[in-house]
C-alpha cells in the first residue's frame, strides 16, 4: 500500500512507477493526469488535483469494465458513468476524449473557455457522452441513483428470461465533499433501501477539501455509515494500485442486492512533488514550474497536449463498444420479432415519444372534466387528471416526500415500487425532498420514464438546487407542490407558501402552473407531460375552488398561460387578473361591480412564464393596452405583478408571514374577500 498524505516522499519515482505495472496501466493513467494538469494551467483556473488523484480509478473501470459505444453515446443499454465531485471535470473530460467520443483536443486545450464543451462543471451532453450536469455536490451520487432505479424497473418491465435487454450498471465517482452534503444521506439511504446492486460508487477518500485537511470539519465513520445504509462497503483499496481498484470491482459486480461503496484511498495531486495530497492542488493550477516538475516524476517526456500513438490505441474504446452494442443489438433484434408490442413499447419510451392517440384522447379527457363542472380543491382536481392521463403513459412514474394522502399524488394505477417489487410506477420517498427531486431529474435523465413528485410548495425551498439543475440541464421533471399559500390555515406560517411563487417564475426554464379549477389543472397536466426540454411546478390548494364555466375557444387558450375568462360586453373599465383559488375572488368582483355599470374583463394567468412566451399582439387582446385600471390578486408577494397592472394599477397580494388559524378566517384577515377585491377595484377606478 501507498502512504497517504506525507506529501513529496509518498510519491513514486519514475521507476517504481514502470515496475509497478508490467502493463503500462500507469502510463495510460499518467495520459489523463498530463491533459488535466496541462488544461487547468492553460485555463489559469480549474481542479487538477481530484483527475491526478482519481487517474488509476478511472483507468481500470473505463478500459475494464464499463459497457459503451462512443460511436453510439445513446445507446440504450450502455453503463451510466457520473462524476459526482464534477469539479474534477477534466478527468471527464480527459476520458471521454481518449475513449473516442467526439470531444476534440481542442477542445480540452481550450477548457474553460467560451463556446467550447469543456466547461469548468461537467454540462449533459450525451452526444459526447456526459450523462448529467454535476458541480454541485452531491447531487450527482442522486443522479446515479435514479439512473440505477431506472434500470431495475425497466429491466422488470421488458426484461424476458431468454432475452435482457436491459442490463447495465451506474458507476459514480464522488469525493468528501459529496458525503458531507445532506443529498447525499437522503438519496444512499433511499439506495440501499431499494437495494440497487448495479449502483456502484468510488469514494475518493483523499482527507483533502478546500479549506484543507478535513479531519477538523468531516470525522464520520463513512463505511459505517453506508453499512447503516444496506450498502456493501470495500474499505481502505488503493486507489493508486490498478490490481486492488480491480479486485474491489469484481467483488462489488458479485454483490447482486446491495449497492457498492469502494473507498479509495488515494493522493489528490498524485504525481504533483511539492504540492500533492495538499489542498493547493483541489482548486487552483499546479503552476508553471510545478507542471514541469510533475512531469519528471510522472515520467511524461512529451509536450502539453500531446498523447503518444500507442497511449492513443490503448485508450481507444470504439471498437470494444462498436462489438458490445452490436451483440446487444442482435438479442435486441431477436426480442423485437418475439415481443414486437414490448419493443415498440421500449422504443417510443426511450425515444421520450407520446403515444400517437396522446392528443384525442387527452382532449377527451379534459372535455369530461370540463362537462363534470366539479367543484373541489385543485390538489384533488390534479388527481382526476392523474386518473384521465396516466393510464395513457406507462412511463409515468410518481411518489411523494411523505405526504401520499395530502399530495394525491398516488392514482388508481400506481402500484408501489420497493426493494422486493419493481413492477411498479410510485414510490414513497419518505422525508427527503432534496433526494426525491434529484433522483427524479437521474429517472429523466436516464430515460424510459417522466417523472413526478410531490410535496408541500413550502418545502420546494429544501429542494431548490435540485429544481434549479432540472432547469438548468432542460429535463422534463415534474414537481407537484400542494398547499401553495395561507390556504393552508392551521399549520400556520412554517408551512405557509409566501414568496415561493415569486422565487419559482424567476427560475429561468422552469414553468409555472397555479390552475383555478379542475379544467386549468387538466390542461396543466397536459403541457406538463408534453414539455420534454424542461421541469414544470404544479402548484395546487388545500382548499376547495369553484369549478369555471369556459367555451371551447377559452380551454383553447388556457395553454397560453393567460386568457380572458370573463368579458364585458363593451371595452372593459377595469381589468382583473388572479391565479389559483384567488380567480373565484376575481369573478365574485366583476360580478358585483357590473352590477353597479362596471364593464369588467377577468383574466385568468394560471402560467406567467407561458403567457410571457406569448406574442405580443395576444398579450394586448388580453391586457388591453388601453385599459390602465388594473388589479391583480394572488395569495403571495406582489413584485412580480407590477409589470402587468401597471403603475395605474394595483396588487392584493401578501408581504408578510402568515398566521396559524382556518383558512376562512386568513384569507379575510390579509384582504382575499370580494368585498376587498371590489374596494381595491374602485379606488384604482377612481385615480385614472
Amino acid at each position: 500500500m501507498i502512504k497517504l498524505r506525507e506529501g513529496k516522499s509518498s510519491i513514486m519515482s519514475k521507476d517504481s512507477i514502470d515496475g509497478h505495472d508490467k502493463n503500462n496501466r500507469r502510463r495510460l493513467a499518467n495520459a489523463i493526469r498530463a491533459l488535466s494538469m496541462d488544461a487547468v494551467q492553460a485555463a489559469k483556473s480549474g481542479h487538477p488535483g481530484m483527475p491526478m488523484g482519481m487517474a488509476d480509478i478511472a483507468e481500470v473501470l473505463w478500459n475494464d469494465f464499463l459497457k459503451h459505444n462512443p460511436n453510439n453515446p445513446e445507446w440504450a443499454d450502455r453503463d451510466r458513468f457520473v462524476l459526482s465531485n464534477g469539479h474534477g471535470s477534466m478527468l471527464l473530460y480527459s476520458l471521454l476524449h481518449l475513449t473516442g467520443y467526439p470531444l476534440k483536443i481542442d477542445e480540452i486545450k481550450n477548457f474553460r473557455q467560451f463556446g467550447q464543451r469543456t466547461a469548468g462543471h461537467p454540462e449533459k451532453e450525451i452526444e459526447i457522452g456526459i450523462e448529467t450536469t454535476t458541480g454541485p455536490l452531491g447531487q450527482g451520487i442522486a443522479n446515479a441513483v435514479g439512473m440505477a432505479l431506472s434500470e431495475k424497473i425497466l429491466s422488470a418491465a421488458f426484461n424476458k428470461p431468454d432475452m435482457a435487454i436491459i442490463d447495465h450498471r451506474t458507476w459514480v465517482f464522488l469525493g468528501d465533499g459529496c458525503l458531507m452534503e445532506g443529498i447525499s444521506h437522503e438519496a444512499c439511504s433511499f439506495a440501499g433501501t431499494q437495494r440497487l446492486g448495479k449502483l456502484i460508487c468510488f469514494y475518493d477518500d483523499n482527507n483533502i477539501s478546500i479549506d484543507g485537511d478535513v479531519k477538523g470539519w468531516f470525522t464520520d465513520d463513512t463505511s459505517k455509515r453506508f453499512e447503516a445504509y444496506g450498502w456493501q462497503v470495500i474499505q481502505d483499496v488503493d486507489g493508486h494500485d490498478s490490481e486492488a481498484v480491480s479486485q474491489a470491482i469484481k467483488e462489488s459486480i458479485d454483490e447482486p442486492d446491495k449497492p457498492s461503496l469502494i473507498c479509495c484511498k488515494t493522493i489528490i495531486g498524485f504525481g504533483s512533488p511539492n504540492k500533492q495530497g495538499t489542498e493547493s492542488t483541489h482548486g487552483a493550477p499546479l503552476g508553471e514550474e510545478e507542471v514541469a516538475a510533475s512531469r519528471l516524476t510522472l515520467g511524461w517526456d512529451f509536450p502539453p497536449f500531446e498523447i503518444p500513438n500507442d497511449i492513443v490505441s490503448a485508450w481507444d474504446a470504439r471498437g470494444r463498444g462498436e462489438a458490445q452494442e452490436k451483440n446487444w443489438s442482435r438479442i435486441y433484434q431477436k426480442y423485437s420479432e418475439t415481443y414486437p408490442k414490448l419493443a415498440d413499447e421500449f422504443d417510443r419510451r426511450m425515444r421520450g415519444e407520446l403515444p400517437k392517440e396522446w392528443i384525442e384522447y387527452t382532449d377527451n379527457a379534459i372535455s369530461e372534466i370540463n362537462t363534470a363542472k366539479q367543484n373541489m380543491a385543485t390538489r384533488q382536481a390534479s388527481l382526476l387528471a392523474l386518473n384521465k392521463m396516466a393510464p395513457a403513459l406507462p412511463e409515468m412514474i410518481g411518489g411523494s416526500a411523505d405526504l401520499t394522502g395530502s399530495n394525491l399524488t398516488k392514482h388508481d394505477g400506481s402500484r408501489v415500487i420497493n426493494a422486493a417489487n419493481s413492477l411498479g410506477n410510485y414510490f414513497y420517498f419518505g422525508v427527503r425532498e432534496f433526494g426525491m427531486s434529484a433522483i427524479c431529474n437521474g429517472m429523466a435523465l436516464h430515460g424510459g420514464f417522466i417523472p413526478y413528485s410531490g410535496t408541500f410548495l413550502t418545502f420546494s425551498d429544501y429542494a431548490r438546487n435540485a429544481l434549479r439543475m432540472a432547469a438548468l440541464m432542460e429535463i422534463q421533471n415534474i414537481f407537484v407542490y400542494t398547499h401553495d399559500s395561507i390556504g393552508l390555515g392551521e399549520d400556520g406560517p412554517t408551512h405557509q407558501p409566501i414568496e415561493h411563487l415569486a422565487s419559482l417564475r424567476v427560475m429561468p426554464n422552469m414553468c409555472i402552473w397555479r390552475p383555478c379549477d379542475t379544467v386549468e389543472t387538466a390542461v396543466a397536466w397536459r403541457d406538463a407531460l408534453e414539455r420534454t426540454h424542461g421541469p414544470t411546478s404544479l402548484v395546487l390548494t388545500r382548499q376547495k375552488v369553484p369549478h369555471q364555466d369556459r367555451n371551447d375557444e377559452q380551454i383553447k387558450n388556457i395553454v397560453k398561460g393567460g386568457y380572458v375568462l370573463k368579458d364585458s360586453e363593451s371595452t372593459p373599465d377595469l381589468i382583473l387578473i388572479a391565479t389559483g383559488s384567488e380567480v373565484s375572488l376575481a369573478m365574485g368582483a366583476a360580478n358585483e361591480l357590473s352590477k353597479s355599470g362596471t364593464a369588467v374583463r377577468v383574466v385568468s394567468m394560471p402560467s406567467t412564464d407561458l403567457f410571457d412566451a406569448q406574442s405580443d399582439d395576444y398579450k394586448s387582446s388580453v391586457l388591453l393596452p388601453e385599459v390602465k385600471a388594473r388589479v391583480a390578486v394572488e395569495a403571495g408577494v406582489v413584485d412580480c405583478w407590477w409589470r402587468y397592472v401597471g403603475e395605474k394599477g394595483d396588487i392584493i397580494g401578501i408581504n408578510r408571514f402568515g398566521l396559524s388559524a382556518p383558512a376562512d378566517e386568513l384569507f379575510k384577515h390579509f384582504g382575499f374577500s370580494v368585498e376587498n377585491v371590489i374596494s381595491v377595484s374602485k379606488k384604482v377606478l377612481s385615480n385614472q
